[in-house]
């Protein structure tokens, strides 16, 4: 990066470097930023810094070094804890400084960070993503967005590196929020349901690859089962996006439509799946393994190395 070219580029971190926060960073440091990052676990930090970044020992460290900071943690509490817990980011950023939150949280609790940032002289963006960790390192992610003006004037830049598409929402947090928990009830519904479709196409005798062939190329498909199904037809459960990460955000979806006494019943049957998958101990699985759930059925097995 030429610093006469880029006079007002932004000092970027990462927290969090997980499936999709990896991909985050990296895209970020395709697109010429300075990346600096800080995970739980070290040695993921390490080794992104030796492909060319910076690597932190806690977030507030981090956070005093950057201008904008990007948190891609999985929910709210560790969100908390990135901001205000031991050796916290909010402590330590500076004074204009942005906190873009990429997790899948409550809507009103994330306006109510908005508030609580704004008071200590920090800029928030409601930022929660849509798109997986392949898209994520192509930096080609869905951005749900909203907040402050003076938030997208620096962090702008920024959300449009990590992304495809930045949609900005609003002008105050939550409604990004809001848009997300919609999306995740139609993805947790579409993998439920392509579990469900797998599962019966299989018990009744179908070979699971044609079914593959013929849904994917039929009226019924889906993005969800196009990619999750291929998941269980290569017999590999690596978590990507993990059973319980349904859990919770089904259950953020179902908590958010409750004080507006509004039914959601594919939402909660959806959710009840996901629940016995976790229940039954598969819960640190990709979230494909729900299909595991139905019973009778000989799922395809991964082949031998």
């Amino acid at each position: 990066m030429n610093d006469e070219d880029e006079p007002t580029r932004p000092r970027v971190g990462v927290v969090g470097l997980g499936a999709m926060g990896l991909g985050m960073a990296r895209s970020l440091r395709t697109a010429g930023y300075d990346v600096a990052v800080h995970d739980l676990r070290a040695e993921v930090a390490a080794d992104f810094a030796r492909e060319g970044g910076t690597a932190y020992g806690s977030p507030g460290e981090l956070a005093s070094a950057v201008d904008v900071l990007v948190g891609v943690v999985v929910n709210a509490a560790q969100v908390e804890a990135v901001l205000f817990g031991e050796n916290g980011a909010a402590g330590r950023l500076r004074s204009g400084a942005v906190f873009v939150m990429c997790s899948t949280v409550d809507p009103d609790w994330s306006a109510a960070l908005e508030q609580r940032l704004t008071e200590q002289g920090l800029l928030y963006l409601d930022a929660p993503v849509s798109g997986g960790a392949v898209r994520a390192a192509a930096g080609e992610l869905t951005m749900m967005t909203s907040g402050s003006a003076a938030a997208y004037a620096l962090a702008g830049p920024v959300l449009d590196a990590m992304s495809a598409t930045v949609y900005r929402l609003g002008g105050s947090a939550g409604l990004g929020s809001r848009v997300k928990v919609v999306n995740q009830l139609l993805a947790g519904v579409h993998i439920a349901a392509a579990a469900e479709a797998m599962a019966l196409g299989i018990r009744a005798g179908v070979p699971a690859e044609a079914l593959y062939e013929v849904i994917t190329h039929s009226a019924g498909n889906s993005w969800m089962f196009e990619n999750r199904m291929a998941h269980v037809l290569a017999g590999d459960y690596t978590p990507l996006s993990a059973v319980d990460i349904f859990v919770k955000d089904l259950g953020l979806v179902l908590d958010s439509a409750r004080p507006q006494r509004f039914p959601l019943p594919l939402a909660s049957t959806a959710h009840q799946m996901f629940l016995q998958a976790s229940a039954s101990g598969l819960g640190a699985e990709d979230d494909s393994a729900v299909i595991k759930i139905f019973p009778g059925i000989d799922l395809p097995k991964p082949a031998e190395a």
